[in-house]
């Protein structure tokens, strides 16, 4: 996991800004539940009024209110609204004590309210409760004014107020206080504006709801761009570290790995990674913050349900520590089974010819069918468990909706709690769960990432035994370039108890052929691939101009050589492409004449687009022959001062083996030429020829003199020539 964040670390500025924008985000969350309770409550439930105080009182009804309030109640209201205009209407001063002015009416509206409404029960001969109109409102504030006109009428109002209001419970007190908006709605009726002030409040309540929700939209849109460009930004710079590390990989650590796992470490496994990085910002760090917030909005409220959210998220708790256990094994052993899966794809696809010649293509898609099998059967049981999450989360959800409501309904019963209240409630509470959702989720998700980016570490941290000096040398520059020689080498493979060399010694001078030839197995190929440090010798050392090639830089060692495989091995593109693969340096004319020394010209013609014809992945819409040819040429294109030849000729005739080392000949002057090669034939006329067996060289010299001195060159020599040509070859000596 902090190899993962470690990564994240990298583009601290946009996690940060991420952050940033995930806050406004939880912001504007946590605010619509609080705009919803209100349009409830507030816009329907209270026609749109939001204090016990009006924003607009006729004069009769303020007169009356006054009466109900002492003395400096009545005066600091009396104050605060304007004169009354033609209608007798008075406004409330923008600048007015609001506060003030709540406490000094709240008790008078619930009175004169309550007032009323008995003034519409007398009239309408019951005892039950009438919703009065403003004729009921307009009746009593009559009745009041003159009542006030008698002595003392005030103050023995003001007395018998204060007695009832004493008696009271404090329930009781919180419920009427909740009733003094019902005075300010008959009030804009009496007025005839009681719609026009809940529709505005509606519109004007709805309008920030959507301004909250668009501001959600774009922060959310903005931080998925952000968290996209980042992880793929993550992905983009591990695939570059591990193809990096890998291209100066020896031949040891492509084995070390293998092909395949190197190829899922560079694909599956940093798209794990990429992928979890766009959760870790998008959710992980969403849901602690929407998640306390909605804490904070739950416990500065007084609902008393607090403790429904507890019970919820201890059962999430406990359900994911179960999943978890069960769970978490699975999802990091399946790395392993599509790595083995890769592994069995990629050699049944690479080995399809022999499976076929050999009929054993039900034995392999047995093979393949338990590797498959294996996966599936790991990859069933961790997204069954992941489903089995899914009904329980569901569960929890709708059983804590459940005593939301039951308990909510019993508190609003009691007057305690309203129904937006209540429905914001529900939401927080959802929120909060969601919160601990998505966590758990991802806490699914982390593990099988950090496996993902454990192995993707190991490949770019293992470093190449093959790399530069500290302090390279360089060639010598007295105009003698291409000596290459073996001092006393020997080479053990990494693993191995044997030497597959021991104490190689000698020289391939520019302007000669240095042949190498030997049984399968003897370390022919070992011993040429020494020179371009595809290993490194065990004990002695290999030299170029008397400078040893570990001293030099292999970028500077790689343009002494050209370098042809046992394998032809060419890349998607085309024949030219191909050709001018040793550099930007080499010409058209360069790639022709290559190709014409490889003796490629022919086949390269006969093609409708020539030297543009296009070459398949792997070289596979071409020939071995014409792919080991292609290989030739384009080494020689290159001009190396060193020519190496990993038994190139083995694919071709014998007639274009003659023609091609003819031509050969003549362009490699003066270069060192070491070919690795299995036919006679091919080394028949090389300076030198040395003969390899079980790692040693066990003769070296010419044709004629190894024929004379060489028991193992004789043996090879009468294995592939007759009698008859080995007598031609003693006439012609």
């Amino acid at each position: 996991m902090t190899k993962i964040f470690k990564q994240l670390g990298r583009h601290w500025a946009a996690c940060l800004a991420v952050v940033a924008l995930l806050i406004v985000q939880a912001y504007c969350d946590l605010s619509l539940p609080d705009y919803t309770s209100k349009i409830v409550d507030t816009g329907i439930q209270q026609g749109g009024i939001e204090s016990p105080v009006p924003d607009t009182v006729r004069s009769t009804t303020l007169q009356a209110l006054e009466l109900l309030m002492s003395e400096d109640d009545a005066a600091l209201a009396d104050e605060a609204y304007s004169d009354p205009d033609a209608d007798g209407v008075r406004t409330l001063n923008p600048d007015a004590d609001t506060a003030a002015l709540e406490n000094a009416f709240t008790t008078p509206d619930v009175v004169l309210y309550m007032a009323a409404a008995k003034n519409a029960a007398t009239a309408a001969g019951t005892t039950d409760t009438v919703v009065p109109t403003a004729y009921d409102l307009d009746a009593v504030a009559t009745q009041l004014a003159a009542a006030s006109q008698a002595p003392g009428a005030r103050e023995m109002l003001q007395s018998q107020l204060t007695d009832g209001l004493a008696q009271l419970d404090e329930t009781v007190a919180d419920s009427l206080s909740s009733q003094a908006m019902l005075l300010v709605a008959l009030e804009y009726d009496a007025q005839g504006i009681a719609h026009d002030v809940q529709m505005s409040y509606l519109l004007r309540t709805g309008g920030q709801m959507l301004a909250l929700t668009l501001l959600m939209v774009a922060v959310a849109v903005a931080v998925g761009f952000i968290a996209s460009r980042v992880s793929a930004a993550i992905g983009r710079d591990l695939r570059r570290d591990v193809f990096r590390t890998v291209v100066g990989y020896s031949n040891a650590e492509i084995e070390k790995f293998s092909t395949a796992s190197l190829i899922t470490r560079t694909t599956n496994d940093i798209q794990q990674v990429q992928f979890v990085c766009v959760i870790l910002l998008r959710m992980v760090a969403y849901a602690p913050i929407l998640g306390i917030g909605g804490i904070m909005h739950v416990a500065s409220g007084n609902t008393g349900l607090e403790w429904i959210i507890f019970v919820a998220v201890a059962a999430l708790l406990a359900l994911i520590a179960v999943l978890m256990n069960v769970a978490m094994p699975k999802f990091k052993q399946m790395q392993v089974l599509v790595d083995r899966l890769n592994l069995v794809s990629r050699e049944i696809l690479t080995g399809i010819m022999p499976i076929r010649a050999f009929s054993r293509e039900e034995f392999e898609e047995k093979r393949f069918d338990r590797a498959n099998t294996d996966l599936m059967k790991t990859q069933l049981f961790t997204n069954r468990t992941m489903v089995a999450m899914m009904p329980f989360m569901t569960l929890i959800m709708n059983g804590t909706s459940l005593l939301i409501v039951w308990f909510g309904g019993k508190a609003m019963d009691l007057g305690n709690m309203q129904v937006g209240e209540m429905i914001a409630f529900i939401t927080y509470t959802m929120q909060i769960v969601m919160s601990f959702l998505m966590l758990s989720m991802v806490a699914v998700m982390l593990p099988r990432a950090g496996v993902a980016a454990d192995r993707i570490d190991e490949v770019i941290k293992t470093p190449s035994t093959i790399h530069d000096p500290a302090a390279p040398k360089a060639l010598p520059s007295d105009g003698t370039h291409g000596v290459v020689a073996f001092h006393d080498v020997s080479f053990r493979y990494p693993g191995s108890d044997e030497d597959a060399l021991e104490h190689i010694s000698f020289t391939a001078r520019p302007g000669e052929t240095t042949a190498i030839i030997g049984s399968t197995g003897c370390g022919k190929s070992t011993l040429l691939n020494l020179i371009p440090r595809f290993y490194d010798v065990t004990e002695g050392s290999v030299t170029i101009d008397g400078v040893d090639v570990r001293d030099m830089t292999q970028a500077q060692l790689h343009d002494e050589l050209g370098y042809v495989p046992q394998k032809g091995v060419l890349f998607s593109g085309t024949i030219t492409s191909n050709l001018k693969f040793g550099g930007d340096h080499i010409t058209d004319a360069d790639a022709e004449q290559a190709a014409e020394i490889a003796q490629a010209t022919e086949f390269i013609s006969a093609k409708p687009e020539g030297f543009d014809s296009p070459i398949a992945q792997g070289g596979s819409n071409v020939s071995g022959g014409q792919k080991q040819r292609l290989s030739i040429a384009r080494a020689i294109a290159k001009h190396p001062q060193i020519y190496l030849f990993d038994d190139s000729f083995s694919a071709l005739d014998y007639k274009t083996d003659v023609a091609l080392r003819r031509a050969l000949k003549a362009k490699t002057d003066n270069a060192t030429v070491i070919i690795v090669a299995q036919r006679i034939s091919t080394v028949l006329h090389a300076n030198q020829i040395l003969v390899l067996d079980e790692g040693r060289i066990v003769g070296k010299g010419t044709h004629a003199q190894l024929m004379e001195s060489c028991p193992a060159y004789q043996e090879i020599a009468r294995s592939q020539l007759s009698q008859k040509e080995l007598n031609l070859q003693k006439e012609g000596e």
